[in-house]
């Protein structure tokens, strides 16, 4: 009598089966910022099984056009080839990618990096702050500023040496989800990854 296979359950995965691809995708990391992993990061958002039977890895892009997404989705297809898994990526943008899905880990491990992570509020939100500086040169631009006319709150802390005394110099980074900021004491100049 010949065995049939058991139908595959669209949408579940055995729990042995996922736990081992969870695990594995924990190793992978940002391709921009190689400290980091996918999930810590919170672009893998789910695991799934699809009705033709492939694994399907869910991943959100940090922002539209992230050009980081296409070696994301590479990594992930050739983690799963590795794993001996048919599947594929699935790339998902509702809801969009906000940096409330980093966890306090992708926070600390940015900042050890030399990347200022995105600030958060007192309510657990990721808050913006928008400064407005003088040019420098501009006349008594560096009393007005000491006054706190400019800054109604305190800058963002700078992770070489946590000073709170710094500025941005533009609003993109290295890459376009981070602006570029310098500490006025320590005068290194880091990433801010923005918040969304």
């Amino acid at each position: 009598m010949p065995t049939t296979a058991a139908p595959v359950d669209a949408g579940r995965l055995d729990a042995t089966e996922e736990a081992r691809l969870w695990q594995a995708l924990g190793e992978l990391t940002d391709p921009e910022i190689p400290v980091v992993t996918l999930r810590e990061m919170g672009i893998v958002r789910a695991l799934r099984r699809a009705a033709d039977g492939q694994v399907e890895v869910v991943i959100t892009p940090t922002y539209s056009g992230c050009p980081a997404m296409d070696q994301i989705a590479d990594d992930i297809a050739a983690l799963l080839a590795r794993e001996g898994v048919p599947g594929r990526v699935v790339t998902q943008l509702a809801p969009a990618w906000t940096t409330d899905w980093m966890t306090p880990a992708a926070h600390e491990k940015l900042r050890a990096y030399g990347i200022a992570p995105p600030r958060r509020g007192a309510t657990g939100v990721t808050v913006s702050t928008v400064r407005f500086t003088p040019k420098s040169g501009a006349t008594g631009a560096s009393s007005m500023r000491s006054k706190g006319q400019f800054d109604s709150q305190s800058g963002i802390p700078c992770p070489q040496c946590g000073s709170v005394n710094t500025t941005e110099t533009s609003p993109f980074g290295s890459t376009a989800c981070k602006a570029l900021y310098r500490c006025l004491d320590c005068l290194e100049p880091f990433d801010y990854f923005k918040p969304l």
